[in-house]
């Protein structure tokens, strides 16, 4: 809901002029109050014309001359402070969220600590990016008593932008910099930094140069990010098009046959991780480039094959082969427990069964485990025969979610690490149980005494305390304690699995507040690539696709596993939003998939895990050249899931 634009909604704007090196050479005020003003910092005129309306934030229009004789080269920053604010909470999206690393996270990216200044740590009270790390180019700062928020666009004719944010003493900025300025260091995807970048443009003599951006008062709710982000995506829409390669059911036929062509191995029954693009390519060892693993859950297993079982029974008896090999790989996971009663982590073809990608030894990841048994859930919920046909699915189904509920601490929590020999419980930080909510609530065939919703609203109420913080964090096993979009997944899926189950609006609420959090991560524009890169000369449309998270920055697309719910949540809601959301997700997904061999520099049917929109890991604009078994598998499920609602 939008209400009237008030004059004094608007923070007081301060431009800045700074030198290459980011030496301030001057600065200037504009009321909160004013409209028009026209403002002198260091070579700078800069006049400001507001535009007052109903939306959260005002949009500013900025004429930038550089008034003197010589060519400048340099920067022009626009803040805006929060005062009063000693202990700051920061969101850029898809990007930074809070401290965004907690102190105990073992993965080293950028975090903020109030006064500090560890560059080599990546630990500092002031940090600047490049704006195509952000899902919106936008920063919000909140306190106790009020929140301003400050957004741009990720280039102008200066060039890429920059956001960021500093604090000091009771004083919280946000800025947006032009061009894009990264400091105390750049982030590579690495633990140890690379020095600070910087854009560079020359501003001539008399050159007006014209930047928008905007800026607003939103208070003291963390979650008044959600109004905001949705104006932006509203009227980018309309300009930032996604045009998806094929229909839907052509994607799933495609994504259908890469994952069995690509990763299917009928010896033991496994869908193994990574296939290379390049198949004359070996790694360093002599060996092929293709992760001879398996996951049970998270990145490959039990969910992308109930994917390929729905998809099999939906096209018929054209998908034997599919078929058989959806069954086979879930039969091979659930006939292999680990002692403690739940599902193994890993296979591996050189050592069998294994823990998960975890530092504590023995350990099993929760989110990996609820996973798995989740979607074991849906495919026994596929029909009579399967069920008949499977009792070691409905075994094995039994035994995880009754090892789990068995394990669940007083106060909700289902533990985020479990030792696979005795079933301790070796850690308990973090939300990655969230994805047990979701198992747990779904598995009301078997739940003859109550006991398993029972088990998942504890956990929901206890997980709640996340969303309510809109700082979600744990779920994949690669990134530790960092906020991460998979968390996001996880707590909407559980949350909309509590509502569907119970009815009950609680779980409508926190599904609702933990979408608007999730989508945080989504892109609300088409990054500019250059035309000579992969991704530029596809013409890859990035909007509807979503940041990994702040420490893996890069475009993924596992935000397709909650098309379902995404769709139920609208539908719930009655808030067409979210479904909008889900169809564009779908959309941009449906780009850069290989329709016959050659095409994408692959073959039919691999898909990437990586699309490169920023500077981070490898090149702005390139691609990963590695199909993952969970990249056909997401691309699978979400155009079944969406087929289904479109079916029925």
């Amino acid at each position: 809901m939008t209400v009237p634009h008030r004059p004094e909604s608007r923070p007081e704007l301060r431009i800045e002029a700074l030198d290459a090196s980011g030496q301030l050479l001057g600065s200037a005020r504009v009321p909160g109050d004013q409209d028009r003003a026209v403002a002198v910092a260091g070579p700078f005129r800069v006049e400001v014309a507001v535009s007052s309306g109903q939306a959260a934030a005002s949009e500013i229009v900025l004429g930038v001359v550089n008034q003197d004789a010589q060519p400048f080269t340099g920067h022009l920053r626009l803040a805006v402070e929060l005062s009063g604010t000693p202990d700051p909470w920061w969101l850029i999206p898809g990007l930074f969220y809070g401290e965004n690393r907690p102190e105990a996270c073992d993965r080293r990216f950028p975090r903020f600590e109030v006064g500090a200044n560890d560059p080599d740590g990546m630990v500092s009270d002031h940090w600047s990016f490049r704006s195509d790390r952000a899902a919106t180019p936008a920063v919000f700062v909140w306190n106790d008593h009020d929140g301003v928020v400050l957004l741009t666009s990720e280039t102008f004719a200066c060039g890429l932008t920059g956001v960021g944010f500093s604090h000091s003493g009771q004083t919280a900025t946000a800025h947006v910099v032009y061009p894009y300025r990264e400091a105390p260091v750049t982030y590579y995807g690495s633990a140890e930094p690379r020095p600070p970048e910087r854009g560079r443009y020359v501003w001539q003599p008399g050159e007006t140069v014209r930047l928008n951006a905007s800026a607003g008062r939103i208070g003291a709710d963390r979650h008044g990010y959600a109004r905001v982000l949705r104006e932006v995506y509203e009227q980018a829409r309309h300009t930032h098009v996604v045009q998806p390669w094929m229909p839907i059911a052509e994607a799933a036929d495609v994504a259908g046959e890469g994952l069995v062509r690509w990763h299917y191995d009928p010896d033991p029954g496994v869908l193994l991780e990574t296939v290379g693009f390049d198949r004359e390519v070996s790694g360093q060892d002599g060996l092929r480039v293709d992760r001879q693993a398996m996951h049970v859950g998270w990145i490959s297993g039990i969910p992308w094959a109930y994917a390929l079982l729905a998809h099999a029974r939906r096209a018929g008896v054209a998908s034997d082969d599919q078929r058989s090999a959806a069954m086979k790989v879930i039969d091979f996971i659930c006939a292999n427990l680990s002692p403690s009663g739940t599902f193994w982590g890993t296979w591996y073809r050189s050592k069998g069964w294994s823990q998960s990608w975890t530092p504590l030894k023995g350990g099993l990841h929760a989110r990996t485990l609820g996973e798995a048994t989740l979607f074991l859930v849906r495919a026994l919920e596929l029909g009579d025969d399967v069920r008949s046909a499977r009792p070691v699915w409905v075994s094995a189904a039994r035994s995880n979610l009754d090892v789990i509920r068995a394990r669940q601490r007083a106060d909700g929590n289902l533990g985020s690490v479990h030792h696979a020999e005795d079933g301790r419980v070796l850690s308990w930080a973090g939300a990655s149980g969230l994805t047990w909510v979701a198992a747990l609530a779904e598995a009301d065939r078997f739940d003859d005494d109550g006991g398993y919703l029972a088990a998942a609203v504890r956990a929901g109420e206890y997980y709640a305390q996340f969303v309510d913080r809109e700082f979600i964090h744990g779920a994949p096993e690669d990134v530790d304690l960092a906020p991460t979009s998979e968390d996001g997944y996880a707590a909407v899926m559980a949350y909309v699995a509590l509502h569907r189950r119970t009815g009950e609006d609680r779980w409508l609420d926190l599904a609702r507040r933990a979408a608007d959090w999730m989508l945080t991560f989504r892109y609300t524009y088409n990054v500019d690539f250059s035309e000579r890169s992969m991704l530029g000369a596809y013409r890859f449309a990035s909007r509807g696709a979503d940041q990994a998270s702040p420490s893996n920055q890069h475009l993924h697309a596992y935000g397709l596993i909650c098309t379902k719910e995404m769709l139920e949540l609208s539908q719930a809601s009655g808030d067409p939003h979210y479904r909008a959301r889900a169809e564009e997700a779908l959309a941009c997904f449906r780009q850069l998939v290989a329709r016959e061999d050659g095409e994408v520099n692959s073959y039919r049917g691999m898909i990437t895990e990586r699309y490169y929109q920023t500077s981070c890991f490898q090149p702005k604009g390139m691609l990963l050249t590695l199909s993952h078994a969970w990249s056909a598998g997401v691309l699978l499920l979400g155009c079944e899931q969406m087929l289904a609602v479109s079916l029925s």
